[in-house]
């Protein structure tokens, strides 16, 4: 709608400040927050989302709390949730081997992950009191153009699985990586390649 307004938040200055800076809208305003305690009055916005954020909060029963009270009656709340199980081929992947190579890490393994399988987010919105809710997956896919392009945020230390090969020793390192390599290449050396990631996506409508 032409004269709809978007709020975003986040708990991060740093991302909040580039946002704004990068905004190509006057339409659209970051502020940083907290999603268990939202600094809006009740019933402020039409709808809200949430996305690939929710099992990242601390304690999701206060956030989609927050998320229902300022909606609207009768707006939507919605969400999305990444499959770190079996639907995320990137980190599955990761995971598999790292297990492999250490069976000591598996309870690293994002496949843990609070809120990432199917009916888990579905449970949360009709607990919080939603109605007419209703969850799919959502399939992408994820092109990498060389084995670096996708190796590379790992090494920089990006989400758990970043945190964790950084924390490794050189030795341990190589051996990963190599096991990736043969995993996401097979016997090539190099090249694109994709793989498939999937996102449990869920909506529910405020009563009233």
């Amino acid at each position: 709608m032409p004269s709809s307004r978007i709020v975003g938040v986040d708990p991060s200055p740093g991302f909040i400040a580039y946002a704004q800076k990068n905004a190509r809208s006057d339409r659209a305003h970051y502020e940083v927050g907290d999603a268990q305690a939202l600094n809006f009055k009740d019933a402020s916005f039409d709808d809200t989302l949430a996305l690939l954020v929710m099992n990242f909060v601390p304690d999701h029963d206060k956030a989609i709390a927050e998320m229902r009270r300022v909606t609207r009656p009768q707006g939507i709340v919605g969400a999305c949730v990444w499959d770190y199980n079996e639907g995320m081929q990137s980190l599955r992947f990761f995971w598999d081997e790292a297990v492999a190579l250490d069976p000591a890490v598996e309870p690293k393994d994002e496949g843990h992950m609070k809120l990432s399988r199917e009916g888990q987010l579905a449970d949360l919105w009709r607990k919080a009191g939603l109605v007419d809710v209703q969850e799919k997956p959502l399939t992408i896919e994820q092109a990498f153009s060389s084995f670096d392009d996708y190796w590379g945020p790992f090494t920089k230390g990006a989400g758990p699985g970043g945190a964790f090969v950084v924390s490794l020793t050189a030795d341990r390192r190589q051996q990963l990586e190599a096991r990736l390599r043969k995993r996401v290449l097979g016997d090539r050396q190099d090249g694109a390649f994709t793989l498939k990631a999937k996102a449990w996506c869920v909506r529910g409508k405020v009563p009233g």
